[in-house]
């Protein structure tokens, strides 16, 4: 979603008139401006309603899991407001200016530090003695980083995606491979074979203007995408080879240089057509539900290595405004979604990965080989750098991987231009 300026204009006002009224409503500034868990104002009461704000499909399941909260908090009433995402981040920060919005709300992950650095979130760092659950250590490092800001911990992660490799476990023991590829060599070489097998087949899914791909394929190399000191690494030796050699996929005829082919992803999977590809765990129940004839001939694995395997870490966090009244309901409500058994309880009910690294000892997830591998790949994924206007950085990458590939464009002065043109990106 696009950030209006307009908006974002009026945080800032918002934000720096509150900080002056707080400072002349009391003598005792650093008193007024300190948050402490025992607040009086923030004291639990039997007229409590917590205001909750949970977007898209999250936002229409979370009612049934509210249920238990408050048969187990009987002075607390939960409202939730299901917010479509195409309209919450403008909708966020109508809240955060006029601090007139709910309690705690669920952010994207790349959303959580931008409103932290506008000062609207609280830190839950002080709550942790008394709720253990909210402490980072029960959660994956990847996740960990994007609730992180200026040495707070400004959410904790709720749910969690990453991406892994889907392939047809038949398929690839015809061509010799009774196990998933684990190095880039392993892939591109079962890729040329599968792709051998004849016109109009392929050896794995891969899109021309994938830039997730591709980052993913440099933090394999060993790079970045942004230097400690804010620079922009798009033509680094590491993203160059990322780069090349996700290219030469499609100019080995491995993958199609065309998005559709005329077929969608589960017709190519099923018919063999592109026997690989790598996705997150929705597609798990979507093969499950649309393929069932292909039960027992797929598995999915952990990204094949270079230097590390290194995936994306997606997924949502639960934030606390510090314009809440209720912070205590809120602190409460958020330890409870973060329990082990509520968070299977969610994942049960919405088929989102639980983002606490305990309740992957659930035998729904740990002994299921398919879901098993999400939870280990967890354990080396990161996050896209969490900075203002991403956005425009992905189209950009998107567009110079099309020139190309597509277009077939010099590889190095291609990003040169891209690494320019990110860096004035950022800057705005």
């Amino acid at each position: 979603m696009k950030t209006n300026k307009l908006l974002s204009i009026m945080l800032i006002i918002f934000l720096a008139l509150s900080v002056i009224l707080s400072g002349c409503g009391t003598s005792n500034t650093k008193n007024n401006n300190t948050t402490t868990p025992n607040a009086s104002s923030n004291s639990i009461n039997k007229e409590t309603v917590l205001k909750v704000w949970a977007m898209g499909e999250e936002g229409k399941i979370l009612p049934q899991i509210v249920k238990k909260f408050e048969e187990q908090n009987p002075g607390i009433k939960v409202e939730v407001q299901a917010i479509p995402w195409d309209v919450a981040y403008d909708k966020l920060l109508t809240a955060v200016a006029s601090q007139s919005g709910p309690d705690l709300t669920q952010l994207g992950t790349t959303w959580t530090t931008q409103f932290a650095s506008s000062g609207a979130l609280l830190d839950l760092k002080p709550y942790f003695d008394k709720y253990p659950e909210l402490k980072p250590e029960n959660y994956y490092e990847g996740s960990v980083k994007t609730v992180e800001y200026n040495g707070q911990i400004v959410g904790v992660p709720w749910y969690v995606d990453t991406r892994v490799l889907f392939y047809r476990t038949d398929i690839l023991k015809e061509i010799g491979y009774d196990h998933a590829p684990k190095t880039w060599t392993e892939l591109k070489d079962a890729a040329d074979k599968l792709a051998k097998r004849g016109k109009g087949k392929y050896g794995i899914a891969f899109a021309p203007n994938d830039q997730l791909m591709v980052y993913m394929l440099t933090w394999q190399a060993g790079g970045r995408l942004i230097d400690d000191n804010g620079n922009p690494q798009f033509n680094s030796p590491e993203f160059i080879k990322a780069v090349n050699y996700y290219k030469s996929f499609f100019t080995d005829g491995d993958a199609p240089l065309t998005a559709d082919q005329g077929l969608d992803l589960f017709t190519a999977f099923k018919e063999g057509i592109e026997p690989m590809f790598v996705s997150g765990p929705w597609m798990v129940s979507l093969i499950n539900k649309q393929l069932p004839d292909l039960k027992g001939k797929w598995a999915t694995a952990v990204l094949p290595a270079d230097k590390t395997n290194t995936s994306f870490v997606g997924g949502c966090n639960l934030s606390i405004f510090k314009f809440s009244k209720n912070k205590d309901a809120a602190i409460k409500f958020i330890a409870f979604m973060s329990k082990p058994e509520n968070q299977i309880e969610w994942f049960n009910l919405s088929s989102d990965l639980p983002a606490s690294k305990q309740a992957w000892n659930d035998s729904k997830l740990k002994d299921d080989p398919i879901l098993a591998t999400f939870g280990e790949q967890l354990n080396n994924a990161q996050s896209t750098p969490l900075v203002k206007n991403w956005a425009a950085v992905e189209k950009a990458t998107s567009e110079a991987l099309e020139k190309i590939i597509v277009g077939k464009q010099d590889v190095k002065s291609t990003l040169d231009k891209l690494n320019e043109d990110v860096k004035s990106i950022l800057s705005k």
